[in-house]
């Protein structure tokens, strides 16, 4: 329950309404707390400024109006604005990175400025009385009501700056990095030692394939994007059995198929279902806050979509192809996953999630696919190689890298016509190779 109430604060953390709803909340209160200090106390400040306030009731109901109309066709105008940015960006990029621009704290924070300030206005406005030749000035309220103008036009100068600096395509993938880095560090924090990734034994591998599985499986289509480990592991224990993880996170999952088998379970009720599916969070879309594999993902589809023919943008490609290279290069020095969970020795849980070499396909293979005859990616994933296998002292992980390179290399051999450009391939890929191999 924990977790999947920590997944919904995130998704509402991402969305439009929420904090725009917070700043109409605090205006109503500041504003009410305004006019309340005002009706208790006489402060006089219509005489001594008649310019702030004007002719009386009649002046102070202008100025509110009018503030109150300029912030809701600001708000109009901001929230526009926004919907073509994330157009704009949809269409020059990938759409997975919409969510990354309905999560910026500023773009929320100008739409709650406006709408805030607008509600503020209407609450004052309906308190300003002339009747019976008594005039009734909130004057408090309306003096906060000119100065929170004042704030909303700061705002928007503001908006017009940061606009336009998010939707350059450096910012959007140096933002989209930046989370996937924040993820890496928080799922995978224990370094790799000077010993390549143990797997499972021979000996207990082969005792499980020997095993009775009983299947569970899944109860909503949609990607997981969250499982519980530790439930996982409480209910091993308390059935007196070992689960074995069918999909991982990231996968997409249809109803009815398998999701987690358990060993020698005659008595597999309804109940265990239940309590198996509980730990499993799915949704319609991948989540990057547990799932370091969109984030390479958003990197890859902004890099193909910059090297698709219609739009040939080989700049973008190469940041892209720059900012993977520090994700992998974080990764090949971090113990990826353990495969299997052990309690005193006891065998509870076996998982399924990313290992190094799927990452790094993920994040260079198609783009790989996609640039034949690009001299200019090719040579810069040769040097994104060349920076990851310097970052793990895992003999395996560089050997994986270099069958990469001999990947890539084989890509430029049949697709690279110009002998200049062949030539500068190889020399490159010299340096890579001797360094690689250098290594083992």
């Amino acid at each position: 329950m924990i977790t999947k109430l920590r997944i919904w604060a995130q998704k509402i953390s991402s969305s439009f309404w929420f904090v725009p709803v917070v700043f109409v909340l605090a205006a109503v209160a500041l504003a009410t707390f305004l006019i309340a200090i005002d009706a208790s106390i006489d402060l006089k400040l219509v005489g001594k400024w008649h310019l702030v306030f004007g002719s009386g009731a009649s002046g102070a109901r202008d100025l509110v109006t009018i503030v109150a109309g300029s912030m809701i066709t600001v708000a109009g105008v901001v929230f526009s604005v926004t919907l073509v940015a994330l157009s704009l960006t949809s269409t020059r990029y990938t759409p997975r990175v919409i969510r990354n621009f309905m999560h910026d704290r500023g773009t929320q924070a100008v739409l709650g400025i406006f709408l805030g300030i607008f509600t503020y206005c209407l609450i004052v406005l309906r308190t300003i009385s002339d009747v019976n030749e008594e005039d009734f000035i909130p004057e408090l309220a309306v003096l906060g009501g000119l100065i929170l103008a004042i704030v909303g036009i700061a705002f928007l100068i503001y908006f017009i700056h940061h606009i336009s600096i998010s939707i350059q395509a450096s910012n959007i993938i140096a933002a989209a990095a930046r989370e996937t880095i924040m993820t890496v560090d928080r799922l995978f924090p224990e370094e790799l030692g000077e010993e390549d990734e143990k797997d499972m034994g021979d000996e207990l591998r082969k005792s499980l394939m020997n095993q009775n599985w009983s299947v569970v499986t899944n109860r909503k289509t949609g990607y997981i994007v969250n499982i519980d480990i530790n439930e996982l592991l409480d209910l091993a224990r308390k059935h007196k059995t070992v689960l074995r993880m069918e999909r991982g996170i990231g996968e997409f999952v249809v109803e009815g198929t398998p999701l987690i088998s358990l060993i020698n379970h005659y008595d597999l009720n309804d109940k265990i279902r239940a309590e198996l599916n509980s730990a499993y969070v799915i949704d319609r879309e991948r989540m990057v806050e547990n799932d370091a594999g969109f984030g390479i993902r958003q990197l890859v589809d902004i890099a193909m979509k910059a090297l698709s023919p219609g739009i040939n943008d080989t700049s973008t490609a190469v940041i892209c192809v720059d900012y993977l290279s520090e994700i992998l290069s974080r990764l090949a020095s971090r113990r990826i996953m353990i495969s299997h969970h052990m309690d005193h020795g006891k065998l509870l849980l076996i998982t399924k999630g990313p290992t190094f070499d799927s990452l790094l396909t993920e994040a260079f293979g198609q783009i790989r696919q996609n640039c034949a005859g690009n001299v200019a990616i090719m040579i810069r994933i040769l040097g994104a190689y060349q920076t990851i296998a310097s970052q793990t002292v895992s003999q395996s992980r560089r050997r994986k890298v270099y069958a990469k390179v001999e990947l890539i290399a084989d890509l430029a051999e049949r697709t690279i016509e110009s002998s200049y450009d062949l030539a500068r391939f190889k020399n490159r890929l010299a340096r890579v190779s001797k360094a690689l191999q250098n290594d083992f």
